[in-house]
C-alpha cells in the first residue's frame, strides 16, 4: 500500500489493528461495523437462482447511498419470475425501526428479519406485494479477501470492505405475489459491505460476479479505483471445489475484457465477456462470463429525485449499473494441457461510477 493510493488491507499489523484472524472468521464481523454516523454505510445482502427459473435479490441497507449523512433504513427486494415479470421494490422506513447486533448477525427493519450464524440464516420480508421467507444454509465457508477491507488515500482512512459470509450456500425459498405463494429451492449467496467514504468517490468501475459450474463455485471482481487514486486496480478472486477453497490469491490473477461495447443506454464501454485467469504453479484456472443478455441498464441519476437529481446533475454525475444474464466457464488446465471445463448459466454486473475513459 505505501506505494499505491488504493489497495486491499492484508499486512499483519492490518489484520493486528482490525483485530481479525487471517485463518478464521468470527461470529462478530456479521453484526454491525459501524455506528450508522454520517458518511458511513452498511448492508446485508442476499440473492438466490431458483430451481423453478426464479431469481431473488433482498439487500437490508442503514442509508440511502446518495446522502449518506443520516440514518436513512431501507429495504431492497428484486424479483424476477418465470413467466418473465419482473419486481424492483425499495422501501424506506424510519430510522427507530432499524437495530442491528454488534456480535453476531441479526438485523431488523421494521418487521423484517436478516439473521444468522455464518452458516445458516434466515431471512423474512416483505415489499408491498411481494413477501419471501428464505433459510440459507452454507456449503463454502465463510470467506474474505484477507482482511476484507480495501484502503484508499495515503493515509489509508478511506475504508471499503466486505464479507462473503455465505459464499455459496442452499436456500429454501418461500415467495408470494399477490397471496399466491411459491415454494421452491435454490442456490444462495450472502455477503455484508460497510464503509466510511461515498463508494463514488473512491471507485471508478467493478464488475462482479459470482457463479457455479460443475464442482466449482467463483466470487471474481476486479475493482478500478477512481482516478484521483491513479485507477488502481483491486482484484478478487475465490475458487472452491467441491466446497473447499482452492484458489483465492489475488497476485496470481489476471483480468481481461474481450468484446468492449458501448452501451447505448448508460454510454458505458462494456465487455462481451470477462475472463480472470489464476496461475498457481502447474495448475491453471480460466473463468470466464459471457454476456448472451442484458437484465438492468440503469442510469444512476434516473433513479434520484428533486433538488438531489439537480446537484447530481450540476456535479456532471454519470454513474450507471448493468446487470447481465450469460454463460460462465470453468477450465482447469494442468501442466498446458486441459484437465477439465464446465459450463452453466450465470448473473453479473458492472458498476460504474465515473465517466467512461479509454479501456
Amino acid at each position: 500500500m505505501a506505494d499505491t493510493l488504493a489497495a486491499m488491507a492484508s499486512s499483519p499489523a492490518d489484520y493486528e489493528r482490525l483485530g481479525l484472524s487471517p485463518t478464521s472468521i468470527a461470529q462478530w464481523e456479521n453484526g454491525a461495523r459501524t455506528d450508522d454516523s454520517a458518511g458511513s454505510y452498511e448492508w446485508w445482502y442476499f440473492d438466490a437462482h431458483l430451481a423453478d427459473g426464479a431469481k431473488l435479490v433482498v439487500t437490508f441497507m442503514n442509508k440511502d447511498m446518495v446522502e449518506l449523512q443520516k440514518l436513512s433504513p431501507q429495504l431492497r427486494l428484486d424479483l424476477d419470475l418465470p413467466d418473465g415479470r419482473h419486481f424492483e421494490k425499495l422501501v424506506h422506513y424510519p430510522p427507530g425501526e432499524w437495530s442491528v447486533a454488534k456480535d453476531h448477525c441479526d438485523v431488523r427493519l421494521g418487521e423484517n428479519r436478516f439473521t444468522g450464524d455464518l452458516h445458516r440464516y434466515r431471512i423474512q420480508a416483505t415489499a408491498e406485494e411481494i413477501s419471501v421467507d428464505v433459510t440459507l444454509t452454507g456449503e463454502v465457508p465463510p470467506w474474505r479477501p484477507s482482511t476484507g477491507y480495501m484502503l484508499f488515500g495515503a493515509d489509508r482512512s478511506l475504508e471499503f470492505a466486505w464479507l462473503p459470509s455465505v459464499p455459496q450456500g442452499a436456500a429454501t425459498v418461500t415467495y408470494s405475489v399477490d397471496g399466491e405463494q411459491h415454494e421452491t429451492t435454490g442456490v444462495g449467496y450472502h455477503d455484508h459491505n460497510w464503509g466510511n467514504v461515498s463508494l463514488s468517490k473512491v471507485v471508478h468501475d467493478w464488475y462482479w460476479a459470482r457463479g457455479q459450474a460443475g464442482p466449482y463455485s467463483v466470487i471474481a471482481s476486479y475493482i478500478t479505483s477512481a482516478k484521483q487514486y491513479g485507477f488502481e486496480p483491486i482484484p478478487i478472486f475465490m475458487l472452491a471445489r467441491e466446497y473447499v477453497i482452492v484458489a483465492d490469491d489475488p497476485t496470481k490473477v489476471t483480468f481481461e475484457r474481450d468484446g468492449v461495447y458501448t452501451d447505448q443506454t448508460t454510454g458505458k464501454p462494456v465487455a462481451a465477456t470477462t475472463r480472470y485467469t489464476y496461475q498457481d504453479g502447474e495448475d491453471r484456472y480460466v473463468v470466464s462470463f459471457t454476456r448472451t443478455r442484458d437484465l438492468l441498464e440503469n442510469r444512476m441519476i434516473d433513479t434520484i429525485k428533486g433538488l438531489k437529481r439537480i446537484a447530481a446533475k450540476l456535479a456532471h454525475f454519470d454513474g450507471a449499473y448493468l446487470r447481465f444474464a450469460g454463460d460462465i466457464e470453468i477450465s482447469r488446465y494442468r501442466g498446458g494441457e486441459l484437465a477439465e471445463t464446465h459450463k452453466d448459466d450465470a448473473i453479473w454486473e458492472l458498476m460504474y461510477f465515473g465517466h467512461a475513459r479509454d479501456q
